[in-house]
């Protein structure tokens, strides 16, 4: 293991302290917090250009420079096809469902739910939001302190303590306007780490072409994969399709998201913030993907873990950083700190979003319940700030089980897919169709998430095809073969596992978990919901204006529903007006 040098030290502290004095001065500044407006969503007057670097850095801060990278270096370069995806889905996210959740201006997106269909549905949406951000949050904190262990003498349990302590005090104390700044200083340093890689990695090649050349004879770069076998890990069809469901659980309707997308003034900007975020997520992806070529240039004769001297490939980018750049003070240190700090700003954000859930979908119904009264403004910040801290804890313990996930990069998408695909087809069936019901959209939400667990968490598994590896030539770096006798047989690629020796629904590759989530909630919640309509049963739905069941409430739906429906109001309104007309002349 390399060792941080005194400089280095130096750097990650400067940085941290940074970030946290970034916090810092927003909570003793503006309105010093005193509304839940300015704490959880910065009286909504920020700029356009912070919220997109935020958008950017929420999903995609250690995870990314550790697993895409590790992502390229170990399967190859088809990863890059889900950029494409990202484009295509934006449009998606910014005209369809966000104008919703901006005409209703709530702090919990869940709102639009109990509006939509009831109470039972908010809590059940809510709650499965809980789950999936205390899981994504796990991994967040896990990452950085796999880095922290591959460059220092701090194994991961210690990192994954300071850090996770760090990031609750920071979470506490931080508002929203705290955590867009600092994502705007995290998504710098990313950049900065990134590009850092890149530049000394080509220097010690001598140009881009040698890297290039070794990838193409390691068989690492592939960008045409067409094959329509669902349990193929990454084709055109999983990473478009696949990648584009992901995107929209994120973008469309994930609270987080939504919750920075509305602290700017107007719809149009947050969709322009939207945009925004699009070119500058795909400029983190690329330059991350060739990082991973990069690595593979320095490491493609004498693989570290087959080596030994990482217990994990997702540490693979952190080595590289100490062994090339080990020779300059404080650029491993600058690098390590990025990472870290990305993940501050990243759990800071859920953390405050989950608070936001906790305080809008929970404290204050059950406060109105037992007082008979609304929660009063001015005392909504403190339990906010008591539930952000609790989190924050919850988290340190969940990242201790995040190294049974796998991969990094793997793991989050597998959370993001289980729990996001069933919310994102709730969200679709309430703002699309006009017959789903409470009773079918819960019963829906349970089916498809049930479903999606078994798919992404369900075992055995067979174990996904890598590309080659080997130990032929490791004059270069300390030569330490301790697990060389057990590993051999990994030098060569992975072969398939023998496809009778597991249920085919487990060998579906893991972005087709949120399609599959997506597709069973939407299904059984709308024939249930249709169903019970046909019986009678269980009431009219909530988005009726009149008893008569003909008026509907527009608002509740994706402008080009809520257009159609607008025109059917408008139909039965000058009937019902030529009716009254007609009856009058009648009376007359």
């Amino acid at each position: 293991m390399a060792n941080f040098a005194v400089w280095d030290y130096v750097v990650f502290i400067l940085m941290l302290l940074i970030s946290a004095s970034i916090g810092v001065y927003f909570r003793f500044t503006g309105g010093k917090q005193k509304t839940t407006a300015e704490y959880f969503l910065a009286d909504r007057g920020v700029s356009i250009w912070p919220v997109s670097f935020s958008l950017m850095a929420s999903f995609m801060s250690a995870i990314t420079l550790l697993g895409v990278s590790m992502e390229n270096y170990q399967y190859g370069t088809l990863f890059v096809v889900i950029n494409i995806s990202y484009g295509l889905a934006t449009p998606i996210a910014a005209y369809l469902y966000l104008p919703v959740f901006f005409k209703l201006q709530a702090t919990s997106a869940y709102e639009y739910l109990e509006k939509r269909f009831g109470k039972a549905t908010r809590l059940c949406a809510s709650i499965a939001y809980s789950l999936q951000m205390i899981l994504y949050m796990g991994i967040v904190l896990y990452a950085p302190a796999l880095a922290l262990e591959a460059v220092t003498n701090i194994d991961k349990t210690t990192a994954i303590l300071v850090v996770g302590f760090v990031c609750t005090f920071y979470s506490t104390i931080g508002g929203m306007k705290a955590v867009l700044i600092t994502d705007v200083f995290q998504s710098l340093l990313m950049f900065a780490a990134i590009f850092s890689v890149i530049f000394c990695a080509v220097a010690r090649a001598g140009g881009f072409a040698p890297i290039w050349q070794t990838a193409y004879d390691g068989g690492r770069l592939e960008f045409l994969n067409f094959d329509p076998d669902p349990t193929t890990r990454h084709t055109w069809f999983s990473l478009i399709i696949g990648g584009g469901f992901t995107y929209l659980t994120l973008y469309a309707v994930n609270q987080t998201q939504v919750q920075r997308l509305l602290t700017v003034k107007d719809l149009k900007a947050s969709q322009r913030a939207m945009w925004l975020n699009w070119p500058i997520l795909s400029c983190m992806s690329l330059t991350t993907s060739f990082s991973g070529l990069a690595i593979y240039y320095l490491y493609h004769s004498c693989d570290p873990y087959l080596q030994g001297r990482v217990s994990s490939r997702d540490q693979l980018m952190p080595l590289f950083v100490v062994d090339v750049m080990g020779a300059y003070p404080g650029l491993s240190g600058l690098f390590v700190s990025g990472l870290f700090s990305a993940s501050l700003s990243t759990v800071s954000a859920a953390v405050n979003s989950l608070a936001a859930v906790t305080l809008e979908d929970y404290i204050k119904p059950l406060y109105k319940f037992i007082r008979k009264r609304p929660l009063p403004e001015t005392k909504s910040t403190l339990p906010s700030k008591i539930t952000a801290m609790l989190f924050g804890i919850i988290c340190i313990g969940v990242a201790f089980g995040a190294q049974l996930l796998g991969g990094v990069l793997q793991a989050s998408l597998t959370v993001f897919g289980v729990v996001g695909g069933p919310l994102f087809a709730l969200f679709t069936l309430g703002m699309f169709t006009t017959r789903a019901k409470q009773r079918g959209a819960i019963t829906g939400l349970i089916c498809g998430i049930g479903l999606a667990l078994y798919l992404g968490f369900g075992q055995p598994k067979p174990t996904p095809p890598t590309k080659s590896f080997t130990l032929e030539d490791c004059t270069e770096f300390e030569d330490i073969r301790t697990n060389y006798t057990t590993l051999v047989q990994m030098s060569r690629s992975i072969p398939p596992d023998d496809d009778t020796e597991y249920v085919w629904l487990l060998k579906l590759s893991y972005l087709w978990y949120g399609v599959v989530g997506w597709i069973v909630t939407f299904v059984v919640g709308y024939a249930i919901s249709v169903l019970l309509d046909l019986c009678n049963v269980g009431g009219p739905s909530k988005i009726y204006l009149d008893t008569k069941r003909q008026y509907i409430d527009t608002e509740l739906f994706s402008p080009p529903i809520s257009k159609l429906l607008k025109n059917q109001n408008a139909r039965f309104l000058e009937r019902d007006n030529h009716a009254a007309t007609v009856n009058d002349v009648s009376s007359s």
